[in-house]
């Protein structure tokens, strides 16, 4: 079965959301991304073009610039939902683990 679209986030959607609580362009977001996760993370260009029109489609982003084929973007309060969503999915998780392993170290 498919994956109902941003039902869950993926951790390039999660960390370009993420990077657009700020006003931003698209090329900070990939220079953001890997800064913010110390490498762990990173967004092909190609991707992360992709997901923007995606974000703006759904109105979870919107454009505040355009500058040539430069253009920024801000988070909009749909976005910041589906940040606040996916956080509370990861923590359930994180919960969830606790209770199984508890807080034994390895």
């Amino acid at each position: 079965m498919a994956r109902e679209k941003f039902k869950t986030l993926t951790e390039q959607m999660f960390y370009a959301l993420l990077c657009l609580k700020e006003e931003c362009y698209g090329m900070d977001i990939l220079d953001r991304v890997p800064a913010m996760t110390n490498g762990r993370v990173t967004i092909g260009s190609g991707t992360l073009y992709t997901l923007l029109e995606q974000f703006l489609d759904a109105g979870m982003i919107e454009e505040t610039k355009v500058e040539g084929r430069k253009r920024c973007y801000i988070l909009t309060k749909r976005g910041k939902q589906m940040l606040l969503n996916e956080y509370e999915r990861i923590c359930a998780q994180a919960a969830d683990f606790r209770v199984v392993f508890g807080e034994e170290e390895e």
